[in-house]
């Protein structure tokens, strides 16, 4: 494991894990150990809701609306019987998982994530990844469906979701209108979709790492938990 050998190799990693430089540092089984007690007990979303709340504590900003997607990440094996096949329009059909996340758009810090199979519809799934204080909620078209906005409204959120098509006068209209609408939710809710590529470019969540649908759902939150406090020391950086 990674972690183990940079442990090890680099004086930053220890001071940042609080290990001295004469002191020993976990093997790749102790990492492996603690990685299945995580899982088995559950605690990764405990973990990251805790590591999430203190980091918001030290970046707060008087939020004002909250961004909702997901993102498909392909499984360890095509034979990992808790993933499923989906299929995109003109993209190549994954196996894998869907992370649904809900994040501040004045912040862009990963609030709340729902982990499912990647047949799962955005919008179905979307009501889990709400955090309490919404705001204005900004969702491309897949979560039109008035499951989601249902969900939006009992939190007192406002839904801001992309419309495929309204009423006008004459197509002219309808274009005005729906670009009126459309293109400031877009602007914000492009946020999201920078979030998602760090973590694929940045922290390798190409790819789940692990069998089944618990680990897959640790590794994404281990890597949203990682994602946090970089962004946080930016925020943090950028006010100071």
């Amino acid at each position: 494991m990674k972690l183990a050998e940079t442990l090890d190799d680099r004086a930053s990693f220890r001071r940042f894990c609080d290990f001295s430089g004469a002191e020993p540092t976990p093997e790749r089984t102790d990492f492996v150990r603690f990685r299945k007690a995580l899982t088995t007990r559950g605690l990764g979303r405990v973990l990251f809701d805790d590591v999430t709340a203190q980091l918001k504590a030290k970046a707060i900003q008087v939020k004002t609306g909250t961004l909702v997607d997901a993102t498909i990440i392909a499984s360890a094996s095509k034979g990992d019987e808790e993933a499923r096949w989906v299929k995109h329009k003109g993209k190549p059909a994954v196996h894998g998982f869907k992370a649904h996340v809900g994040a501040s758009a004045d912040t862009a810090l990963v609030e709340v994530i729902a982990v499912t199979p990647a047949n799962v519809h955005d919008g179905k799934a979307g009501g889990d990844a709400l955090p309490d204080d919404l705001g204005q909620v900004f969702a491309d078209s897949a979560y039109r469906g008035e499951t989601f906005r249902a969900a939006v409204r009992a939190k007192g959120g406002t839904p801001r979701i992309i419309a495929t098509q309204m009423w006008g006068r004459d197509e002219e209209e309808t274009l005005a209108r729906l670009a009126a609408w459309n293109q400031p939710i877009h602007r914000i809710r492009g946020r999201i979709e920078k979030i998602f590529g760090t973590w694929k470019r940045s922290y390798g969540l190409r790819r789940i790492r692990w069998l089944g649908l618990a680990k897959a759902s640790l590794q994404i939150r281990l890597t949203a938990i990682a994602y946090n406090m970089r962004r946080t020391l930016s925020i943090l950086a950028a006010a100071a």
